[in-house]
């Protein structure tokens, strides 16, 4: 621990002369706001007029444009769809100015903005392996029933594997749910998405921002080996109270929003958000869906998220906020339920003379799930704990330096049964520290963005190095390379089954110690799951609106760690002559994903389409066998289209095609009877009835039908009043009614199929 924090002094010494160094001329930095809510303005261009001085906003709004000489210059901030908005300032040395923009929604979108926030974006960030989602684009997915949800958009990007309308999870690029991060406002959410797959327990209409990185991300994420979802979720309107009420045959939501304090220019605000949804389609569908048996379809979900932020007339800012999730699906095979809570606080500091943003974190989380099935045998999971952060940045001219120290603390407590009926079972506590520094220079023509994590494990008394890197080339206007890449470690992993294509229970837990000593004959010295990734691609603008993006990647999970389907002796003397993969209850397995992505983006006026393909390979070895995983889908594809009518432009319709090739799954072979012995040696066998055992053939050589799915939505808006319009939006989903498979009973003899063609209607209104 004290080489670690010798590091951190270090690091921070480093940056710090540095960036002293270099802050020699003027600065202007601040925030760019949207004027009729007080919300931040994203990736907004803000600008000296007549130089060449000038940034696009961050995910805060906030913009640092330094080294100015003296002199007396224009500040101008555009936007596609806003008034231009400008104010004058003078630099008469090194002096850092404060300045807040407002910017108005104009009538009439101006066609003259040529340079746009996302041009400029694409030029100087390298930008790979992420994809950068606002509401709007989430509006484009057809609705399921007048909401438009993230869970619906996060199927349509590329190198994402979503294995099942009901209980499915998220795969990208090879990796495995429990190596995706999920941040919501900095605060880790251990399940976001509902048993029905339609659904994540995030409101839309609270959503500021959401970046997904596939892989290759830099060193200011960790913890995780594949993954990253960072969510951000709006302050709340800063001027008038409104809110969102909307009703449909799947669910409900309410939203209410509004200012404690009214912002004024030049003075501080206080406002609060909360946002309450809850579904009741185990209650419609008895008389909606005629297929739909006595009890209904047998999902039923309630979220509810709050939150209120204070915010300074400097831009400082703090935020508090808390959740509540839960979920509850009952299938005809097992019972299956979790809960999810928690809360926490972040805040921005500018501080007055110095030209850093000080950002950070503190939050606190719990998730407890459990799983009946026909066996009786109990299946729980519980992981909660808290994490904080302290994050720095400083902008130099068009470079960006960041570094900051991250901290958790988390409890995980299960216990499993595998396919042998052998027990699993851990309660652990946990500690992880972190420190990292990320420097983007930007030039001309190449973007390099170096980056650098530590991490040490406490419970594992580990450290882990994990150098990064990104780059971008802009070849000319048009054609833009990219690469990314680094080393990523993690410590939590996953209870799950890995036979079936759809697991309900995903429970988890801390990497154990009590792993076998060696793998393939060589010494296992780490107890940490690891990765590397390489990524690269191309950017094309054609000609027609037309965007072009092709990305390849090899993701190396040189170690795993995995639920031992194998064991059926205990790890104890009496069996020390059994080998390992017998009696282990974690084992030790490597894996290779690699692929390339094909997009395709069309975006003009009142038409969107978007095209996705993947071509995706997924191995895992054991050490005994080499399989294919379940998740492993060769071929994928999805195509989006959007189009805006009507004389007002009032009307739209939606519409999204999935095609996958066949998922691998374990076929059966035969069946026994199980006898469990739970009365010890005393039990007579030759009177008692047991349970059906099931036989199962090798690790997953078998191929499910494709999956192909059609949905489409078409809405209308009327304006009521002022500030509020109605929206009435109807949907089906699985138009054509393909029999897509969910699962196979294998004790009954039954095939269970996904989600049949699904009408449904809803409404909301704004005010």
């Amino acid at each position: 621990m004290n080489n670690f924090l010798r590091i951190v002094v270090l690091l921070i010494s480093f940056c710090s002369i540095t960036l002293t160094n270099c802050y020699s001329q003027g600065t202007v930095r601040g925030f760019v706001y949207e004027k009729a809510t007080g919300e931040p303005m994203l990736f907004v261009n803000v600008f000296l007029k007549g130089t060449l001085y000038g940034v696009a906003t961050d995910m805060n709004g906030y913009f640092s444009i330094t080294r100015i000489p003296p002199g007396t210059y224009t500040l101008v901030s555009t936007s596609v769809g806003f008034d231009t908005a400008q104010t004058e300032v003078t630099i008469t040395g090194n002096e850092i100015l404060n300045k807040k923009l407002y910017l108005e929604k104009n009538v009439i979108s101006l066609k003259q903005v040529e340079i746009s926030a996302e041009k400029e974006e694409a030029r100087t960030e390298v930008q790979v392996g992420v994809t950068k989602i606002t509401p709007h684009e989430i509006k484009q997915v057809p609705s399921t029933g007048g909401e438009p949800d993230l869970a619906q958009y996060l199927q349509i990007l590329p190198g994402v594997i979503f294995t099942g309308d009901q209980g499915g999870q998220l795969y990208i690029r090879g990796g495995t749910p429990v190596q995706n991060k999920v941040l919501l406002d900095g605060m880790t959410i251990y399940n976001p998405f509902h048993s029905i797959g339609l659904f994540s327990v995030f409101d839309n209409d609270i959503i500021r921002n959401a970046d997904i990185y596939t892989g290759g991300f830099s060193a200011d994420f960790g913890g995780r080996i594949s993954s990253i979802m960072d969510i951000s979720t709006r302050d709340g309107n800063k001027r008038r109270f409104t809110g969102k009420f909307l009703a449909s045959t799947f669910n409900s939501k309410l939203l209410l929003e509004g200012p404690i304090k009214k912002l004024n220019e030049g003075s501080g605000s206080a406002t609060y958000m909360i946002s309450a949804k809850t579904s009741y389609l185990d209650q419609t569908s008895k008389n909606i869906y005629k297929y739909a048996n006595k009890d209904g379809l047998p999902y039923r979900f309630n979220d509810i998220y709050g939150k209120t932020v204070l915010s300074s007339d400097k831009g400082s800012k703090i935020s508090l906020f808390g959740f509540h999730f839960s979920d509850d699906a009952n299938y005809a095979a097992s019972d299956f339920g979790w809960k999810s809570t928690g809360g926490g606080s972040n805040f921005i500091v500018v501080p007055e003379g110095s030209p850093v943003l000080i950002e950070g974190t503190f939050n606190y989380s719990q998730y407890k799930m459990n799983l009946k099935q026909a066996d009786e045998l109990p299946r729980t999971s519980l992981a909660n704990g808290f994490g904080f952060d302290v994050n720095f940045g400083y902008f130099i001219g068009h470079d960006h330096v960041k570094f900051g120290f991250e901290g958790s603390g988390f409890k995980t407590d299960f216990t499993y049964y595998n396919y042998n009926k052998a027990r699993l079972s851990q309660t652990e506590n946990t500690t992880e520290f972190a420190g990292f520094v990320k420097y983007r220079h930007s030039a001309s023509k190449l973007v390099l963005e170096p980056s650098v994590r530590i991490v040490y494990y406490s419970s594992l008394a580990e450290f882990a190095f994990e150098p990064r890197f990104g780059l971008k080339w802009n070849i000319n206007e048009h054609i833009r390379f990219k690469s990314a890449g680094g080393l990523y470690t993690q410590n939590l992993m996953a209870a799950v089954s890995d036979r079936d294509v759809v697991n309900l229970f995903y429970g988890f837990l801390s990497g154990p110690e009590e792993l076998p000593a060696t793998f393939k004959g060589d010494e296992v010295t780490s107890h940490l799951q690891k990765a590397s990734h390489i990524l690269a691609g191309f950017e094309f603008d054609l000609p027609f609106h037309i965007h072009l993006n092709i990305e390849s990647y090899i993701k190396d999970f040189n170690q795993l760690t995995n639920i031992n389907r194998d064991k059926i002796f205990n790890d104890n003397a009496e069996n020390n002559d059994k080998p390992d993969y017998l009696k282990k209850s974690y084992i030790i397995e490597q894996g290779l994903a690699k692929g390339v992505d094909l997009i395709v983006k069309y975006d003009n006026k009142q038409f969107y389409f978007w095209m996705v393909y993947s071509l995706t390979y997924v191995t895992r070895d054991d050490g005994v066998r080499e399989y294919f995983p379940h998740f492993d889908r060769r071929h994928n594809i999805n195509l989006l289209g959007s189009y805006v009518f009507g004389k007002k432009l009032d009307w739209e319709a939606n519409a999204r095609w999935n095609f996958g090739s066949s998922f691998p799954f374990t076929l059966t072979q035969g069946f026994f009877e199980y006898l469990n012995f739970q009365q010890g040696l005393n039990l007579d066998y030759t009177n008692s009835n047991g349970l059906l055992g099931i036989i199962y053939g090798d690790l997953n050589t078998g191929r499910l039908p494709y999956y192909h799915r059609l949905d489409i939505s078409v809405k209308r808006t009327f304006a009521i009043a002022k500030n509020s319009e109605l929206e009435i939006i109807g949907s089906v989903i699985n138009v054509y009614n393909r029999k897509n498979i969910f699962y196979y009973d294998r004790l009954r003899g039954e095939r269970v199929n996904q989600l049949p063609i699904m009408p449904a209607i809803g409404a909301s209104i704004t005010f």
